[in-house]
């Protein structure tokens, strides 16, 4: 009788451990994005973000440290990604899709160089003391051999951070923009949509919002190449705000940061989006690389790098601020929102308008 009870309590116990580890299973079938609010990660049970000017040199970039389980870890590209369904998508481009347009368009093409990245923040950090002009020459002088998109990028270190950060979900941008850039686009303007309809994005003193038309929504710096970086919770500004939920204060924005004619080589002369072409442009031109030309494809930047080494001019300086670090101080983190996931109703559909915020 005892070695009966034995036995039955015995295979109860691993059919209860078979039904908890059902979930996680499930879980990992799907890519994992980076979660939404993570602009650095916060109070989360993992080794903590490294302060701002502490990245090691390049090629010594400690991927140990990125969350494991959260998102595919990069990976060798042996043949054209599959192809994501829109809702995967949304999922990806949740962070950024409410960037400024130029931004944002830098964004997009540096994700495509995505191996680029991590030593790109190793140098923005280790070179916060350059900005505006100043920045623009050590980017010369030191004959920084990246993509000039992955360059356009170096005044925004927090954007780079995050980018090097959540290095699986760089990838997983990139290879979404060449293989699936239209769908990309028409994500970010259905995120867009969500967040106008539900009266999270608005003109501020900060980014103005020209609402064109269906699948046109436009973010633009109030003051020409004066840029402010947006920081939000993606599980509230695209969701429908429950009754007397203030939208005043979802989206928050860092420091403003200046570019000026002196970053024009490296694609900020002229970048922005045509919306309902589905085309990225950069220095007034398309943007046309793709999966099948990626190797081969050169865009006309006004600017690119001596043949050659990369030229140390400037010592590097750890533990120095750039205006824009501070940036961190008002982005949400992710534990703070957990009370207000049960305020949302997700199943609610919202209707396209047309509206014009100016």
């Amino acid at each position: 009788m005892r070695s009966t009870k034995f036995i039955s309590g015995f295979l109860g116990a691993i059919l209860l451990a078979g039904i908890a580890a059902a979930p996680s299973f499930a879980q990992d079938q799907y890519p994992q994005y980076p979660p939404p609010g993570q602009y650095p990660p916060a109070d989360q049970n993992q080794q903590p973000y490294p302060p701002q000017g502490q990245y090691p040199p390049a090629g010594q970039y400690p991927q140990a440290q990125y969350p494991q389980g959260q998102y595919p870890p990069p990976q060798a590209p042996y043949g054209q990604p599959p192809m994501l369904a829109p809702q995967q998508l949304d999922q990806l481009v949740q962070p950024i899709a409410l960037y400024p347009d130029g931004l944002l368009a830098q964004v997009l093409t540096a994700s495509t160089y995505w191996n680029e990245i991590p030593g790109a923040a190793a140098w923005a950090n280790q070179h916060a003391y350059l900005r505006g002009d100043a920045l623009a020459q050590g980017v010369q002088q030191d004959n920084l051999q990246w993509d000039p998109s992955v360059i356009a990028l170096l005044p925004f270190p927090s954007a780079l951070n995050y980018m090097a950060q959540y290095m699986g979900w760089t990838q997983a941008l990139g290879n979404a923009v060449l293989a699936q850039r239209d769908q990309v686009m028409d994500s970010v303007q259905r995120l867009r949509q969500e967040a106008y309809n539900y009266g999270y994005l608005r003109t501020t003193q900060y980014s103005r919002i020209y609402v064109a038309g269906p699948g046109d929504i436009e973010i633009v710096p109030v003051a020409a190449g004066y840029y402010y970086v947006p920081y939000y919770d993606p599980r509230i500004v695209f969701v429908r705000p429950r009754p007397g939920f203030f939208v005043g204060d979802a989206i928050r924005f860092g420091g403003g940061i200046t570019i000026g004619g002196a970053f024009a080589p490296w694609g900020w002369g002229g970048v922005g989006f045509g919306w309902r072409e589905h085309t990225i442009v950069v220095d007034h031109r398309p943007w046309v690389r793709t999966w099948v030309n990626r190797t081969d494809y050169v865009h006309p930047y006004a600017y690119r790098p001596a043949p050659g080494p990369r030229i140390e001019h400037h010592e590097p300086r750890w533990g120095y601020d750039r205006d824009d670090h501070h940036e961190h101080e008002d982005h949400y983190d992710r534990d703070d929102h957990h009370d207000h996931d049960d305020h949302h109703d997700h199943d609610d559909h919202h209707e396209h308008g047309g509206d014009h915020d100016r």
